[in-house]
């Protein structure tokens, strides 16, 4: 097969299983059919018109498996013309797998845009080195916390929630994603009374902190929300942005009213990557796109946590999130859900420096209080980069919040 010229072309690869099919008539039905839809039944003037439009296939791998029902498939890279599609995600995404998306056992793995198509996303605002700046932390990684159980809190529970949090010694705390605009607790409210915790606790740690707020409402609104919070104090945002899609986080990144940091949150994820056989994969979907699209850190679930997600698709989101060949700044990879202290020697070995610790009830579950929580991790993220067993270090003075976390949780071996 001649090797076609990609220039100007985005292209996507797909994971397609079929025990029967032609791999080859497989890969060529979807070239023509997601572009210019028909072309052996053209006219040679009309194909000529035509050529530009037309999709490529540039390679097909065939993998037979271990003859089971079900387990014969094929890696099929097709490339599309940007002519085809105008210079935004949803188009991109329409065009390579929207109709495509629901023709049996198809799942889309990758896609690499064009110099062209990237060239309209200047990807993460802040990015990692942006994140460590406004914090003043280079040498470790970053500590996040949680609001927990913030359904039903009213303002003042909610602000001591935040200063126990920050008391800790944790950089960033972020909203829980469900936490919605509410009479008791609104975005514009709720920013002001725990900047204001944030205050009071950096007089006693002497730390910066961001606060990821939640931004939500009516899509038409979220750029007015944002402002609202960033107003009031807010000098970080949490997104879901699988709800709203890429394409308002890349609106709202690029907004030059819009100066902080933005977290994308995973939620609606999970609809979209587990299965082999469907869906778009977890590096593409958590990592390449949402670092497109502009997200400064990315949340995923960890591979040691509550809510697993198979460990080469970890460090594979990692990978797309801080290739530093690509023509943006990288993002800090976030591994979330059920961390603990006893797991930051993993987080350094897996995501190394340049990650986020990110922890709900590893901190509020501590048995001295949220407080204590983030002392522990910091005293494990400490312990973990000098190569001191976390056993060891909680044994010494002064490590009393982690000998209660590594009593209460114990530590995963490295």
């Amino acid at each position: 097969m001649t090797k076609p010229n990609l220039s100007g072309m985005c292209v996507a690869t797909y994971r397609v299983h079929d025990d029967k099919a032609d791999f080859a008539k497989k890969a060529l039905s979807i070239a023509v059919g997601l572009t210019v839809g028909s072309w052996t039944d053209l006219p040679e003037l009309r194909k000529a018109e035509m050529e530009k439009h037309l999709g490529r296939v540039v390679s097909i791998e065939e993998h037979q498996g271990d003859g089971a029902p079900g387990s014969r498939y094929a890696d099929i890279r097709i490339a599309y013309p940007d002519i085809n599609f105008s210079r935004d995600i949803p188009a991109l995404l329409v065009t390579v797998f929207g109709k495509l998306s629901m023709d049996g056992k198809v799942r889309l793995i990758d896609l690499d845009v064009s110099e062209g198509f990237q060239s309209a996303f200047p990807g993460p605002k802040f990015g990692i080195q942006g994140v460590r700046d406004l914090l003043g932390v280079h040498d470790r990684p970053l500590l996040m916390s949680i609001f927990k159980s913030v359904i039903g809190h009213d303002l003042k529970g909610l602000e001591e929630q935040f200063y126990q949090q920050a008391l800790g010694g944790v950089d960033l705390i972020k909203d829980d994603e469900i936490l919605f605009e509410n009479d008791e607790t609104g975005i514009n409210r709720r920013v002001a009374v725990c900047m204001e915790a944030a205050r009071r606790a950096s007089e006693q740690t002497g730390q910066k902190l961001l606060y990821a707020v939640n931004l939500t409402g009516p899509t038409s609104k979220l750029a007015d929300q944002a402002r609202l919070a960033i107003s009031e104090g807010a000098n970080a945002l949490l997104f879901n942005v699988l709800a709203y899609g890429y394409d308002v986080l890349h609106e709202l990144s690029a907004d030059p009213d819009i100066n902080v940091p933005i977290a994308a949150h995973p939620a609606m994820a999970g609809a979209l990557y587990p299965s082999p056989h469907y869906g778009i994969a977890a590096p593409l979907l958590l990592g390449k796109l949402m670092r497109l699209a502009g997200a400064d850190l990315v949340l995923f679930p960890s591979p040691y946590g509550s809510v697993v997600m198979p460990k080469e698709e970890n460090l594979a989101i990692r990978e797309m999130l801080l290739d530093e060949s690509r023509a943006m700044r990288t993002s800090f990879p976030v591994p979330s859900a059920g961390i603990h202290p006893g797991l930051v020697p993993l987080i350094l070995r897996d995501f190394g420096i340049n990650s986020v610790v990110n922890a709900g009830g590893g901190v509020h579950g501590h048995p001295g209080g949220a407080a204590a929580g983030g002392q522990a991790f910091r005293q494990a993220i400490t312990a973990a980069m000098n190569g001191v067993p976390l056993q060891t270090a909680a044994a010494e003075p002064g490590h009393e919040a982690l000998k209660a976390a590594v009593d209460a949780w114990g530590v995963r071996e490295v």
